[in-house]
């Protein structure tokens, strides 16, 4: 029996922080031997912001080189950049002209992006939803791993898998078929930590609010020992009114592989001078060892040009033939 088929991919903007990685590619790295696995690195997404086109390339290396040092496995992946392959933009323009406006201008991380771009609003921004779509069923997959923030994104896809069949195809015989979200609970939602009610986000112009991938241990120190707390003694999850607690608790039972309970016993009589060496420590020996295959990935000159070729090869012909599909129930001639 073939395996289910999962997607998903990540914005080559800046390093990736502990919230992309527990969030997002632990639950590939977890889960990635029961699937057939596309993993892409999303440089289209990268550019509805402003960007510094004299690191995008450079930034969507280290992103790739960053899946396979977190234990992204060849033998069950597929590792490619969004932009080598038109398809992407090209099912995008088709999906487009088929998608009501208000379905995108209703997106909530759409209204949250607008208000922090404030006048820089282009019309990427408000699209992007429709290339994210097309990014997920060009390569028809069952299950699509995302954040709880993205679960709107994954509703959108279906909308648009709905109206494209309604207009050009019928029940019996669907052109594109529905994904389903596949979420992570514990650690799904990392959150800030110099605001413990606020995402931990790559485009947070603070560094101390993240714990980047490669970070080096000092960097790391310095931002648990500098990130904000409480003055009360004791840590909790259960208090709604200590979101700090909360979020550092998590992190660490997250990256000691201890039980909500183990992690409640434990820490329950703490104050945070006795929990932020712990949580330092905790974090140091989970990220050394992505640290270390990183650096090994990109010293093997080649090595990851190789991989992304080979990955770029076989997504291509998945995504052609999809294209071709929808493009032949649109009505459009095909070249010979």
């Amino acid at each position: 029996m073939a395996k289910q088929r999962v997607l998903s991919g990540v914005q080559p903007t800046g390093n990736l922080h502990l919230g992309n990685y527990l969030g997002a590619i632990r639950n590939w790295v977890d889960g990635q031997n029961q699937y057939d696995n596309y993993f892409c690195v999303v440089d289209l997404h990268a550019i509805t912001a402003p960007h510094n086109p004299a690191t995008l390339a450079s930034d969507t290396y280290t992103i790739a080189a960053l899946y396979l040092a977190c234990g992204i496995d060849l033998q069950h992946s597929t590792i490619f950049i969004q932009s080598h392959i038109p398809a992407h933009a090209e099912l995008t323009w088709l999906f487009n002209c088929i998608t009501p406006i208000n379905w995108l201008e209703d997106m909530i991380q759409f209204k949250e992006k607008a208000i922090k771009q404030g006048q820089n609003v282009n019309t990427g921004l408000l699209d992007y939803p429709v290339l994210m779509a097309a990014d997920i069923l060009l390569y028809e997959p069952d299950k699509v791993p995302v954040g709880e923030d993205q679960k709107q994104h994954i509703e959108l896809t279906r909308d648009i898998v709905d109206r494209f069949n309604h207009l050009f195809a019928t029940p019996k015989e669907p052109v594109l078929k529905s994904p389903d979200a596949l979420i992570r609970k514990d650690g799904a939602r990392v959150m800030s930590l110099t605001d413990g009610t606020k995402k931990m986000s790559k485009s947070d112009p603070s560094e101390q609010s993240r714990i980047n991938l490669l970070d080096t241990p000092d960097e790391i120190a310095k931002k648990i020992k500098r990130c904000k707390t409480d003055p009360i003694r004791g840590l909790t999850f259960d208090d709604p009114d200590r979101p700090e607690a909360r979020n550092l608790l998590t992190l660490y039972m997250i990256l000691s592989g201890k039980t909500k309970e183990e992690v409640s016993a434990e820490c329950a009589d703490m104050g945070w001078g006795q929990f932020k060496p712990l949580l330092t420590e905790t974090t140091i020996q989970a990220l050394q060892p992505i640290r270390q295959k990183y650096k090994e990935v990109m010293d093997e000159k080649g090595y990851l040009e190789n991989i992304l070729k080979e990955g770029r090869e076989k997504a291509a012909e998945v995504a052609n033939a999809t294209l071709t599909k929808v493009k032949k129930a649109m009505g459009y001639s095909l070249p010979v």
